[in-house]
């Protein structure tokens, strides 16, 4: 008899990066978790787990791209499934936040429909377990104040300024990050 249910086995690898080591998660299909310093270091994120840095390869692929300046949006397979609800949302919605741009806490609980529940937002937002790729880090405060990061703040400071430098760079160049900004605005997404 031939099974169908697929039971994930659960894999990690560690990868450097500018703003240090990431610890990525996951199964064979999907990314579970992206963690910055200092949760990367965090043992008992992997144990039980194996190390697979082929099974992330192009994830890793992508989050160079991302940090040469070669990568404005990704296309990764994400499993937020066991996430409450309302925390999913937020996540996804997000994923919604064109590179470069930010929001506040008070912004993205409108776009969810919840004009009041700005710090439930900020709750979700910081329990955020797939850190860059769900872009936590382009939400600031009301008067525009970097807030909260679980990877610290220094650490979005430069994730903000790193999106800001590419997004000046040769803006006249085919195929340029900047070409690719204006290909989502010829598609209607809004940049601002």
């Amino acid at each position: 008899m031939t099974s169908t249910h697929h039971t994930p086995t659960n894999l990690y690898t560690r990868m450097d990066s500018p703003i240090g080591e990431l610890l990525l998660c996951g199964d064979e299909l999907r990314l579970s978790a992206l963690y910055t310093a200092p949760r990367s270091a965090d043992a008992d994120l992997v144990r039980g787990g194996r190390r697979s840095d082929a099974a992330f390869a192009p994830v890793r692929e992508q989050l160079e791209a991302y940090f040469d300046g070669d990568r404005l949006a990704f296309d990764v397979p994400l499993n937020l499934d066991d996430a409450p609800a309302f925390f999913s949302g937020v996540w996804r919605q997000l994923l919604e936040i064109p590179f470069g741009a930010t929001v506040s806490y008070g912004e993205l609980a409108r776009q969810l429909g919840r004009p009041t529940a700005a710090r439930a937002v900020g709750m979700a937002n910081g329990r955020n377990p797939i850190s860059i790729i769900v872009p936590c880090h382009r939400v600031i405060g009301s008067g525009g104040a970097l807030t909260g990061y679980a990877g610290g703040l220094d650490r979005k400071r430069y994730l903000l300024g790193h999106e800001a430098d590419v997004l000046r760079r040769s803006p006249h160049q085919p195929g340029t990050p900047r070409q690719h900004v204006r290909e989502r605005a010829a598609l209607g997404h809004d940049l601002e």
